[in-house]
């Protein structure tokens, strides 16, 4: 018997998981599986999901799928922080470090888990109390950020009672494991494995003589004091403001082992997430990948499909929408991964969703109109302005 009962679905806010939605919701009936949605995420979309509150899916959900990129993901650990239920990633959009499968490998990856087929991987929080009295927890990190007009962050940093050292920075970051990949790295922290136990503490654009980063034991007791020099600072949790402190607060970052629990099927390691996502020069796998196994995704809050291989994002082809009407205008392809015919992938990717949409195209792409001129299956989809030459 499997071990899933009920899958719980936390969306993307602005990407289009449609798709990945019904790929689940098939799974899901062919295994008698009860799919949960967050009511104000399900309801703007037709599906069988079953609308329910935060509360009631984190009560019920044996799996909580994440359909977005890190940020989602980010916002489902929160929602499971402390308990057992176990996370998937699905990458809906660009490669993210926490998210474990594409949308064309979902269902086979569900099957997995139900399964019993896949490992977990513990993943720590930082929670603090803001000096409003709320408490706040983050997976990336706490970040105490400069106020634009305001003085620099003068950030004393005590460690078990005593002070260490005082940054004079923009902003000074309190980062879990699976954080130093994010504003801790561009401030130029290192990067931590996330099987490390540890936080780190790093400061932006620091002014001061002493620019390094910390790393401290979870068992030790960091406190961050805003000096009488400090400007207004503001409280970012995961990249979220959620409050402000002065000169004379203090926060005191208890670190949380083991607060969310992410799936992994072992198919690709941290360092591969990383050398892709940060593009780590001197790797020889950047830019490598069987361009059979491209992924053409709809990224269209920034109008434009991007193809994806190896996860890591190889091409664009931009567009503009206008009523029944879609723009084709502008390909272009990483120069790492050309001569691979992936720029006629996304030209196929996006007249093939064209026709599904019944939409008329304009291909003002110099490369599109020359694809549909090669390809005359698709001349019918084009418009008179935007038909080749």
């Amino acid at each position: 018997m499997g071990m899933v009962k009920v899958v719980g679905l936390v969306l993307h806010p602005r990407r289009d998981c449609g798709a990945a939605i019904d790929a689940i919701v098939r799974w899901a009936a062919s295994r008698d599986v009860t799919v949960l949605g967050l009511h104000d995420e399900i309801t703007r979309i037709d599906c069988a999901a079953v609308a329910v509150s935060a509360e009631e899916m984190v009560e019920r959900a044996g799996l909580l799928v994440s359909l977005g990129g890190d940020g989602t993901m980010l916002r489902t650990m929160r929602l499971v922080e402390g308990r057992k239920t176990p996370v998937l990633g699905v990458n809906v959009g660009r490669l993210g470090f926490l998210a474990e499968v594409d949308l064309p490998d979902l269902a086979g990856a569900l099957s997995t888990i139900d399964d019993h087929g896949f490992t977990v991987e513990s993943r720590t929080a930082v929670r603090t109390v803001l000096p409003d009295g709320r408490e706040v927890s983050a997976f990336n990190d706490i970040a105490m950020v400069r106020v634009p007009g305001h003085g620099l962050a003068h950030i004393g940093i005590n460690v078990e009672g005593s002070n260490f050292v005082r940054y004079a920075a923009d902003a000074v970051i309190v980062a879990t494991p699976t954080g130093s990949t994010a504003y801790s790295f561009s401030a130029g922290g290192p990067i931590v494995s996330p099987n490390v136990a540890g936080i780190l503490v790093t400061a932006s654009a620091a002014h001061s003589s002493f620019n390094r980063s910390l790393m401290l034991s979870p068992d030790e007791q960091l406190e961050l004091d805003v000096a009488a020099t400090s400007g207004r600072l503001a409280i970012e949790v995961d990249g979220i403001i959620q409050g402000y402190a002065d000169a004379g607060d203090r926060l005191t970052i208890i670190p949380v082992p083991a607060a969310a629990q992410v799936i992994r099927f072992g198919r690709t390691s941290f360092y591969e997430r990383a050398r892709r996502k940060l593009r780590v020069e001197g790797s020889a796998q950047v830019g490598g990948g069987d361009p059979g196994d491209a992924v053409v995704v709809d990224s269209f809050e920034q109008s434009r499909y991007e193809i994806l291989l190896g996860g890591e994002l190889a091409g664009a082809l931009h567009y503009r929408r206008h009523g029944g009407r879609i723009e084709l205008a502008h390909t272009e392809i990483d120069q790492a991964f050309e001569g691979r015919g992936l720029a006629g992938r996304l030209a196929a990717a996006a007249l093939g969703d064209a026709r599904r949409r019944s939409t008329r195209v304009q291909a003002t792409c110099p490369f599109v109109a020359g694809y549909v001129a090669r390809h005359p299956e698709f001349t019918d989809l084009l418009d008179r302005e935007g038909a080749p030459s």
